[in-house]
Protein backbone atom coordinates (compact mmCIF):
# COMPACT_ATOMS: atom_id res chain seq x y z
CA UNK A 1 0.00 0.00 0.00
CA UNK A 2 1.24 3.58 -0.92
CA UNK A 3 2.35 5.80 2.06
CA UNK A 4 0.02 8.55 0.77
CA UNK A 5 -3.24 5.56 0.94
CA UNK A 6 -1.80 4.96 4.60
CA UNK A 7 -1.75 8.46 5.33
CA UNK A 8 -5.16 8.97 3.84
CA UNK A 9 -6.40 6.04 6.09
CA UNK A 10 -4.97 7.39 9.32
CA UNK A 11 -6.18 10.83 8.73
CA UNK A 12 -9.84 9.59 8.12
CA UNK A 13 -9.07 7.21 11.25
CA UNK A 14 -8.80 10.58 13.25
CA UNK A 15 -11.73 11.99 11.90
CA UNK A 16 -13.67 9.41 13.27
CA UNK A 17 -12.52 9.20 16.42
CA UNK A 18 -13.39 12.56 16.81
CA UNK A 19 -16.74 11.49 15.34
CA UNK A 20 -17.32 9.14 17.58
CA UNK A 21 -16.49 11.26 20.74
CA UNK A 22 -19.04 13.52 19.54
CA UNK A 23 -21.27 10.58 19.15
CA UNK A 24 -21.04 9.48 22.57
CA UNK A 25 -21.70 12.88 23.77
CA UNK A 26 -24.80 13.49 21.99
CA UNK A 27 -26.01 9.82 23.49
CA UNK A 28 -24.97 10.92 26.75
CA UNK A 29 -26.44 14.30 26.91
CA UNK A 30 -29.64 13.22 25.50
CA UNK A 31 -30.24 10.23 27.54
CA UNK A 32 -29.50 12.52 30.59
CA UNK A 33 -32.44 15.00 29.26
CA UNK A 34 -34.49 12.30 29.37
CA UNK A 35 -34.04 11.56 33.18
CA UNK A 36 -31.67 8.59 32.95
CA UNK A 37 -28.87 8.31 35.58
CA UNK A 38 -25.60 9.30 34.51
CA UNK A 39 -24.20 5.74 34.78
CA UNK A 40 -26.62 4.03 32.64
CA UNK A 41 -26.04 7.05 29.85
CA UNK A 42 -22.79 6.61 29.77
CA UNK A 43 -23.28 2.85 29.64
CA UNK A 44 -25.48 3.32 26.83
CA UNK A 45 -24.06 5.64 25.40
CA UNK A 46 -20.57 4.09 25.15
CA UNK A 47 -22.28 0.69 23.93
CA UNK A 48 -24.20 2.57 20.78
CA UNK A 49 -20.97 5.01 19.71
CA UNK A 50 -18.98 1.84 19.74
CA UNK A 51 -21.13 0.28 17.46
CA UNK A 52 -21.32 3.10 15.60
CA UNK A 53 -17.22 3.27 15.49
CA UNK A 54 -16.93 -0.32 13.99
CA UNK A 55 -19.01 0.54 11.25
CA UNK A 56 -17.80 4.17 10.24
CA UNK A 57 -13.84 2.09 10.75
CA UNK A 58 -15.46 -0.63 8.39
CA UNK A 59 -17.00 1.57 5.66
CA UNK A 60 -15.10 5.01 6.11
CA UNK A 61 -11.52 4.56 7.34
CA UNK A 62 -10.70 0.87 6.20
CA UNK A 63 -13.22 0.45 3.69
CA UNK A 64 -13.30 -3.33 4.40
CA UNK A 65 -16.84 -5.38 5.13
CA UNK A 66 -17.73 -5.68 8.20
CA UNK A 67 -18.24 -9.56 9.85
CA UNK A 68 -19.30 -10.82 12.59
CA UNK A 69 -15.92 -11.92 13.58
CA UNK A 70 -14.20 -8.76 13.40
CA UNK A 71 -17.06 -7.28 15.40
CA UNK A 72 -16.41 -9.33 18.00
CA UNK A 73 -12.63 -8.76 17.44
CA UNK A 74 -13.10 -4.71 17.52
CA UNK A 75 -13.34 -4.05 20.97
CA UNK A 76 -9.97 -5.54 21.87
CA UNK A 77 -8.61 -2.52 20.25
CA UNK A 78 -10.17 -0.66 22.53
CA UNK A 79 -8.94 -2.70 25.72
CA UNK A 80 -5.51 -2.34 24.30
CA UNK A 81 -6.01 1.43 23.91
CA UNK A 82 -7.33 2.22 27.12
CA UNK A 83 -4.45 -0.36 28.71
CA UNK A 84 -2.03 1.88 27.34
CA UNK A 85 -3.17 5.20 28.03
CA UNK A 86 -4.08 4.34 31.68
CA UNK A 87 -0.21 2.95 32.04
CA UNK A 88 1.13 6.27 30.05
CA UNK A 89 -0.72 8.57 32.29
CA UNK A 90 0.35 7.36 35.06
CA UNK A 91 4.03 6.89 34.05
CA UNK A 92 3.71 10.57 32.89
CA UNK A 93 1.85 11.91 36.07
CA UNK A 94 3.36 10.04 39.33
CA UNK A 95 6.71 8.92 38.18
CA UNK A 96 7.73 11.80 35.73
CA UNK A 97 5.89 14.66 37.89
CA UNK A 98 4.03 16.08 34.76
CA UNK A 99 0.82 18.18 34.62
CA UNK A 100 -1.75 15.80 35.08
CA UNK A 101 -3.87 18.04 32.55
CA UNK A 102 -1.03 18.41 30.00
CA UNK A 103 -0.48 14.99 30.23
CA UNK A 104 -2.80 12.93 28.26
CA UNK A 105 -1.57 14.90 25.25
CA UNK A 106 1.80 13.16 24.85
CA UNK A 107 -0.33 9.90 25.51
CA UNK A 108 -2.78 10.68 22.91
CA UNK A 109 0.52 11.49 20.39
CA UNK A 110 1.64 7.47 21.31
CA UNK A 111 -1.80 5.47 21.64
CA UNK A 112 -3.40 7.04 18.52
CA UNK A 113 -0.83 5.29 15.99
CA UNK A 114 -0.64 2.32 18.20
CA UNK A 115 -4.60 2.27 17.80
CA UNK A 116 -4.91 2.93 14.56
CA UNK A 117 -2.43 0.01 13.76
CA UNK A 118 -4.21 -2.51 15.95
CA UNK A 119 -7.46 -1.06 14.19
CA UNK A 120 -6.20 -1.58 10.84
CA UNK A 121 -4.86 -5.38 11.77
CA UNK A 122 -8.51 -6.58 13.30
CA UNK A 123 -10.40 -5.17 10.71
CA UNK A 124 -8.44 -5.86 7.32
CA UNK A 125 -7.79 -9.38 8.29
CA UNK A 126 -4.06 -8.82 9.81
CA UNK A 127 -2.73 -6.89 6.80
CA UNK A 128 -0.45 -4.74 8.35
Amino acid sequence: MKQNSLNNEFSRFVIIGLLNTLNYYMIYTVLIFIGLPYIAAHLIGFILAFIISYFLNCYFVYRVKPTWSKFLRFPLTQVINMGMQTLLLYVFVDIFSWNEILAPLPVLVVTVPVTYTITRWVLKDKEV
